[in-house]
Order: C-alpha cells, then sequence, then structure tokens
C-alpha cells in the first residue's frame, strides 16, 4: 500500500509538471497567445510591416496592412485613414463560429449577447463601405482593441448603412489579399486569412497588442 502511495504521488507530480511547462490553451484546446503581440509598422516599405504573435514556444511572424494616411503618435489620437501607435487590449472577438466582447460593451450596446452573438459580425461584413458593391471587408474576422493608455477614441456602436455595427480600432481580415501589407486601409490593421484563422482560436479577451514604427508619427 505504501509503495502504491508512492507511486501514485510520482504520478502526481509528474501531471502538474507537465501541466505547468506547457503553454496554456483556450477552452478549445489552441494554444493561448503567451506575450504582447507586437505589430511593427514600416512606413517607408509597408509591405515590410510585420507582426509577431508567441503562443508557447511559437513564434509565428506574419504581415500586416495599416492605414492609407500613415500613424498617429502614441497617447494622441484616432482618426479615419490613420493607424494609432501604443498599447492595447482585446475588447472584443467577432467571426462566423466566435463571439466573445468585454461585458461591459455589451450592456453599452443595449442588445442581448444572444442578440450580437447572431447578427452583429453578420452586420459589420455586409456594409458597403465604399459603394461599390463590394462587402465582407473584414474577412473571416474582427478583432477589437482597446487603448490601454489614456487616449480618446471615438468607437461606439452605432447604425451604418442601415447596419448596427461595432465602430472600433481592430485587426481583421480583408476580402483581397492582396491588400495585406499594403497601406490602405481605415485606420485598422489587415492581415492574411491563414494569420487570423490562428488568432481568431488563440487570442483572448484581455489579450496584449503593441503597435509601433521606427518612423515619424502624426501628433
Amino acid at each position: 500500500m505504501r509503495r502504491l502511495t508512492s507511486l501514485a504521488g510520482i504520478a502526481l507530480a509528474l501531471a502538474l509538471s507537465g501541466c505547468g511547462g506547457s503553454p496554456k490553451t483556450t477552452a478549445t484546446g489552441a494554444p493561448r497567445v503567451t506575450a504582447p503581440i507586437t505589430i511593427e509598422i514600416d512606413q517607408a516599405i509597408p509591405a515590410k510591416s510585420k507582426g509577431v504573435m508567441v503562443r508557447g514556444d511559437e513564434r509565428t511572424t506574419f504581415q500586416v496592412g495599416f492605414g492609407r494616411l500613415g500613424v498617429t503618435c502614441a497617447k494622441t489620437r484616432f482618426e479615419e485613414g490613420y493607424t494609432p501607435l501604443g498599447r492595447f487590449k482585446v475588447n472584443a472577438i467577432l467571426s462566423k463560429d466566435r463571439f466573445e466582447m468585454d461585458p461591459k460593451l455589451i450592456a453599452q450596446s443595449g442588445k442581448s449577447k444572444a442578440e450580437l452573438e447572431e447578427t452583429l459580425f453578420k452586420n459589420m461584413n455586409s456594409i458597403d463601405f465604399k459603394g461599390d458593391g463590394e462587402v465582407a471587408e473584414y474577412g473571416i474576422g474582427y478583432i477589437s482593441l482597446e487603448p490601454i493608455d489614456s487616449v480618446k477614441q471615438p468607437f461606439a456602436f452605432n447604425t451604418y448603412d442601415g447596419k448596427f455595427r461595432w465602430y472600433s480600432f481592430a485587426i481583421h481580415g480583408s476580402n483581397n489579399e492582396k491588400r495585406i501589407g499594403e497601406q490602405v486601409t481605415g485606420g485598422c490593421l489587415n492581415v492574411a486569412e491563414p494569420t487570423l484563422k490562428v488568432m481568431l482560436t488563440s487570442v483572448q479577451l484581455g489579450d496584449e497588442v503593441e503597435v509601433k514604427t521606427d518612423g515619424p508619427c502624426t501628433p
């Protein structure tokens, strides 16, 4: 009996050791993001703009597109056409298959979580922003980013072209993969679909994102 107890103790210790040494996982078993996602914008050569996502021992580098007018300095403002620099945290994750949102935002929307889960991303991705018949401009998903620093930004629920939406700075996809790595967005960061698929399974509410550049910024 003493030997069995000893073996059980060793097994428990090994199990606990194994849990502590492996990357954290999400509810679906995907490895969690374990460090702030970093985005480095190259204003001179937009195609060289890159992001890095760390999940335990796995490091994923990906290309990003950014605002057509450039970047605004950290702790200043958000303006259409510019990508803001600074530190942010994820406050909503929206896709066809996943809905996560800060409870404070859900309350702010005036709608139930069930209704938002059913309609919000579908509405947002059906908007024809340019009036040219193009929709699905967010690709397969939208990861909303809230400033960590005290920066006033006009993020809100509103109605655009008759559709209820959440308006914020975000990482999202595109309906044209050729735009990834270009300076063409309304201010958000766009990434290729394979990268976004990984993000949508691994990113959690509260995860941090840092956006920076080695060039000048607009105050």
